[in-house]
């Protein structure tokens, strides 16, 4: 390129003397090269402006390529990066449940979970349990949103209703993204499994004991975050690893929300406060997460007709009443053994409190125990992970109307088989004793369970 210019400058200023000697060019010898020098100058502009358009693709601009072997290195811009379209840095997943409940030895069809698996009972049968498609990203320097709806939910009768699970956006204070502010609807920060994903728990349905607190896990409010680096590395580690971690809500959690649970209104002017704390210590080869926190509210329950006919009362004329909590967790990630122990403890509205047929406030508590084990490369696929979990609630529902209050004795146990990265099949058998929704009465029965999951 350079012999090129210079050779055009030669044309352009004539060539120095080359002595007595020299053969003077012929006109048309000088006109036959003046062609080929502007073939070649015309060439090489087009490559030059396939160049730019490289550059440019590739996210860096034109100020940091050499004008047509013109520009120097000393007087070339420095290159910078060129920020590409919010909606070209977010990315898509997500995953599908899909199950099968089968009657177990003690087969009981009024045996119901409206909170979980709306598929015991009856006669079972297939269920889309979830089927979520998120997208995420960071769509500005700082900036990072969240977006999952459900296309799997269930609305009275009405199966495969899509529905509005997380729709946030988080806003960091600092370069290292050790503070944040959420902000939108996304899971409360209350305990350790509802902060878990179901694509990652090992039991098919959340315990009812903490779950009771939130339903759906989520709500609509401003989360405050604090978590340094290292550890959210570490809570990074957890998911991606297959241990069945939590995901990232930070060391230190602070927040207000409406507390009446994802996607209703507000019905009181009081906002749910709620605080959390979590550390996973590193011990040896293991790795111990412990936490614990609490909220305090006001939640408003819906007054309906008792299942016998009676109309149900209230102790408050709004029908509003103290809701707060307080829990403590502890997990040992299976590595290979798992143990998680959760309990809570707190006072909500609950129907029968002083009378069998009127509202009031009440004592709950409950909680649960979960034992697992993580084994690799069984028969040359991921993972293997046989568990255990025992559930026991006392207290009301907040969510459901009258708040009836509740008493769940579960154990169920299964296996849960990691075929493939976007593959798992888990068989687990379900030994249940928990008040019916629909008729306050107690029901016991035994399912036997199967989930096949597709993450993508």
């Amino acid at each position: 390129m350079s012999t090129l210019l210079s050779a055009l400058i030669l044309l352009q200023v004539g060539a120095p003397d080359a002595g007595p000697e020299a053969a003077p060019a012929s006109p048309a010898g000088d006109t036959e090269l003046r062609a080929q020098l502007a073939q070649a100058l015309e060439l090489l502009a087009r490559h030059d402006e396939a160049l730019r358009a490289l550059t440019k693709d590739a996210g860096t601009t034109d100020a940091g390529v050499a004008d047509a072997g013109v520009a120097t290195a000393s007087s070339a811009a420095p290159a910078h990066p060129v920020q590409r379209p919010w909606y070209e840095r977010l990315s898509v997943r997500g995953y599908t449940q899909l199950r099968y409940n089968l009657p177990g030895i003690a087969y009981n069809d009024k045996l119901i979970n409206e909170q979980g698996d709306r598929s015991l009972g009856g006669n079972g049968g297939f269920l889309i349990r979830r089927a979520r498609l998120i997208l995420f990203g960071e769509v500005f320097p700082g900036v990072s949103v969240y977006l999952q709806p459900d296309f799997a939910s269930v609305i009275g009768e009405q199966l495969g209703v899509a529905i509005l699970r997380d729709w946030y956006a988080d806003i960091f204070f600092d370069a290292k993204k050790e503070f944040r502010l959420r902000v939108g609807q996304s899971k409360v920060p209350f305990g350790f499994e509802n902060m878990q994903s179901s694509q990652n728990r090992l039991p098919l349905d959340r315990n009812d004991a903490l779950n009771s607190a939130v339903k759906d896990e989520r709500d609509l409010g401003l989360f405050f975050y604090w978590a340094p680096a290292v550890i959210r590395e570490r809570f990074k580690f957890l998911v991606d690893s297959g241990l069945k971690g939590s995901g990232d809500y930070g060391v230190v959690g602070l927040g207000v929300y409406n507390g009446q649970t994802a996607n209703r209104p507000e019905l009181n002017k009081a906002p749910h406060g709620i605080a959390r704390v979590t550390w996973p210590f590193l011990l040896g080869g293991q790795i111990l997460e412990l936490g614990g926190g609490g909220y305090v509210g006001q939640a408003t329950v819906a007054l309906g007709t008792h299942p016998d006919g009676t109309r149900v009362t209230s102790a408050r004329a709004d029908n509003t009443f103290l809701d707060a909590r307080g829990h403590v967790s502890a997990v040992l990630y299976p590595q290979p053994l798992g143990l998680t122990v959760e309990y809570n403890v707190g006072v909500g509205p609950q129907l029968g409190a002083r009378t069998p047929y009127e509202i009031g406030e009440a004592f709950l508590y409950g909680g649960y125990a979960l034992a697992s084990l993580k084994l690799d490369g069984v028969l040359g696929t991921v993972a293997l992970l046989p568990f255990v979990r025992g559930t026991m609630y006392d207290g009301g529902k907040k969510f459901v109307t009258n708040s009836p209050k509740y008493h769940v004795r579960e154990v169920e146990f299964g296996v849960e088989w990691q075929i493939a990265k976007g593959f798992e099949f888990v068989v687990a058998y379900l030994m249940s004793n928990r008040t019916s929704d629909k008729t306050y009465t107690n029901q016991t029965g035994h399912w036997t369970r199967l989930q096949l999951q597709v993450n993508y």
